[in-house]
């Protein structure tokens, strides 16, 4: 098979001193309530061959299983106003500097804690040091995707969440289709390994410097797989 890489990624990766290929697959576009395994069917078992490791966007694992909270769910308090004030913008997608991610992050992790987050953050920034706010309030929170739409006009009003359980869907995949999978959280600045099945040998470190970077992108390139395998 021809590998597709996106543009500005490159097909070929070396990790632990051997080659490995990645085939960007590009698919539609992935609506609320698909079924993964479907989608699994179509796009990924036609080219799949024993070995190979699939890295799916947890966006699409999330929209499958209909971990979407609506904007208009969302009622923005004068806390979550105030702080969105001192927090940064990240160019990768939508942070607690908006406010409806902020009232997300209360919501979810409660007022005493996004303000401990806050104030560790302000404080430790003076010292060169980022990203202290997410790893306080943990991982619920900075992974919660959408309300922009900068890409899809579909995400403009939906904040998409973290996939449930993904090791569980790995391994269902896995099962059910024979593909051996990682969900991943991943962009340009980071990547983060939600869940893989449990065939897979390869260590989390392993996994992430195979996807180090981001081949399969976060714009509208409509490729949330990625197939990788290794070059013989």
């Amino acid at each position: 098979m021809e590998f597709f890489s996106n543009e500005g990624k490159k097909v070929e990766i070396e990790m632990d001193n051997e080659v490995y290929m990645r085939h960007a697959i590009k698919t539609r576009f992935i609506k609320q309530g698909e079924s993964y395994i479907e989608i699994f069917k179509e796009y990924v078992l036609p080219i799949y061959q024993e070995g190979d490791i699939i890295s799916s966007s947890e966006k699409i694992i999330s929209l499958c299983q209909n971990r979407v909270i609506k904007r208009k769910d969302i009622k923005i308090g004068l806390w979550a106003r105030f702080l969105s004030k001192f927090a940064s913008h990240p160019v990768s997608g939508v942070g607690v500097g908006e406010t409806i991610k902020m009232q997300y992050a209360i919501d979810t992790v409660g007022l005493l804690k996004v303000l401990w987050a806050s104030i560790a953050s302000i404080v430790t920034k003076l010292f060169g040091k980022k990203g202290v706010f997410y790893k306080i309030v943990g991982q619920e929170v900075s992974g919660l995707d959408g309300f922009y739409d900068h890409y899809w006009k579909e995400y403009a009003d939906i904040g998409i969440r973290l996939p449930e359980n993904p090791t569980a869907v790995c391994n269902e995949i896995k099962r059910k289709l024979g593909i051996s999978t990682m969900i991943v959280d991943a962009n340009d600045f980071g990547q983060e390994i939600l869940g893989y099945s449990d065939d897979i040998q390869l260590s989390v470190e392993q996994l992430k410097a195979l996807i180090k970077d981001n081949p399969s992108s976060q714009g509208n390139e409509l490729t949330p797989l990625v197939l990788i395998r290794k070059k013989y």
